[in-house]
């Protein structure tokens, strides 16, 4: 018996095999819809940022002087 997933678009059921060039969807119609999403990014992969803003703001990193060289 093939495994049988659910078509991350329509929810149909889907039979995971070869001859399915478009699984997990169901159809390219399903596959194109979610790649739409994709491009229009209503889909994003959360990111946490890697810096503390508030902490670069309090050293001065959104002054405008910040990345000139300095004479000392």
């Amino acid at each position: 018996m093939p495994l049988t997933v659910k078509c991350p678009t329509c929810d149909s059921k889907v039979e995971w095999k070869p001859e399915n060039k478009f699984r997990p969807f169901c159809s390219e119609r399903c596959k194109l819809i979610d790649l739409g999403e994709w491009a229009s990014e209503s889909y994003a992969i959360p990111v946490k940022s890697e810096f503390d803003l508030d902490k670069l703001d309090s050293i001065g990193f959104d002054d405008p002087q910040f990345f000139k060289e300095r004479d000392e």
